[in-house]
């Protein structure tokens, strides 16, 4: 569909706004149910808890709050989130938490690679963009670096 807007707008910046209304109008794409209210609220509780932030008593760094990991057998995909100051902060709930955000980094850093790949391919006359997957140095240098690159 991306496809078709692009090929009868001559719009080659995509506005998946405009590709969805294009969609329904011109093809009668159906619109999927609307999100409730109450999933709504949800998720602005989720975006909330995912940045609330305090600061580590001995070292002063900040650290999230909050953390999820799936819920077991939940065909929506929802979340169980937890406080990591709290005792039902148990080593495994950390563990699946951390290991799906490592996940998620994992994944972006897969389809990056795929992305430059691809793109220093089809534009081999320019200089190739590289950029390393090893992020180690990267976050060494926000641990250690001036205060504001650490938060």
């Amino acid at each position: 569909m991306i496809e078709k807007w692009k090929e009868t707008t001559g719009n080659s910046d995509i506005d998946m706004e405009a590709v969805a209304e294009f969609a329904h109008r011109k093809y009668g794409w159906k619109l999927p149910p609307p999100v409730s209210a109450l999933a709504r609220l949800a998720k602005q509780f989720s975006r909330a808890a995912r940045q609330k932030t305090n600061h580590d008593g001995e070292t002063g760094r900040p650290y999230r709050v909050y953390h999820a990991f799936p819920k077991d057998g939940d065909p929506q995909g929802r979340m169980i989130w937890f406080d990591i100051d709290e005792d039902h902060a148990t080593r495994d709930r950390m563990w699946k938490s951390a290991v799906m955000r490592r996940e998620q980094m994992v994944g972006d850093a897969v389809q990056l690679t795929l992305d430059l790949d691809h793109w220093n391919r089809k534009h081999a006359s320019e200089e190739p963009i590289v950029l390393p997957n090893d992020l180690q140095p990267d976050v060494d240098w926000r641990l250690n670096g001036p205060e504001e690159s650490a938060a």
